[in-house]
């Protein structure tokens, strides 16, 4: 039986990347109980980090786009937290979301909509989620956008 998912996934001409290691002293993800706690994914595509600071030298756009690779990083990491089987993904509970940004910017829900609206186009209603979307002088090696989760699962 294939994977709805997964098959999902694919529909939206999408592909999920290996599930990044950490970089410094912490772990991917923690479980307790039902829930999955996700740290924080940083902007990544196929031709490295995506960098830039809203406001100034990226698009809303461009950082919509660096939020759904936030969100596909998010979902390979609970993929391993699932042990391959995104069936057993309940609820998207909760995203932050911070966006590299100018003081005067102030679309960082925009910015982030990149990653919610993939979480519900993947999971559908389970999708809908709660949600802060903050702005940040400068993130982990200058990228765009990183967004940190809590999942639920069975």
């Amino acid at each position: 039986m294939s994977n709805p998912i997964e098959a999902r996934i694919a529909e939206l001409g999408l592909t999920l990347p290996n599930a990044p290691a950490p970089a410094a002293n912490y772990v991917p993800f923690v479980q307790s109980g039902n829930l999955v706690f996700i740290s924080g994914q940083i902007a990544s595509g196929p031709d490295g980090l995506i960098c830039g600071k809203l406001g100034a030298d990226t698009s809303v756009e461009e950082g919509v786009n660096a939020a759904r690779a936030c969100g596909l990083a998010l979902i390979a990491q609970l993929r391993a937290a699932c042990g391959g089987d995104l069936t057993r993904v309940k609820r998207v509970v909760k995203l932050t979301g911070f966006v590299n940004c100018t003081a005067a910017f102030t679309d960082q829900p925009k910015v982030v909509n990149g990653c919610s609206d993939l979480m519900v186009a993947v999971f559908g209603e389970a999708g809908r989620h709660a949600r802060a979307a903050v702005g940040a002088p400068s993130l982990p090696l200058g990228v765009a956008v990183e967004i940190e989760g809590i999942f639920e699962i069975g």
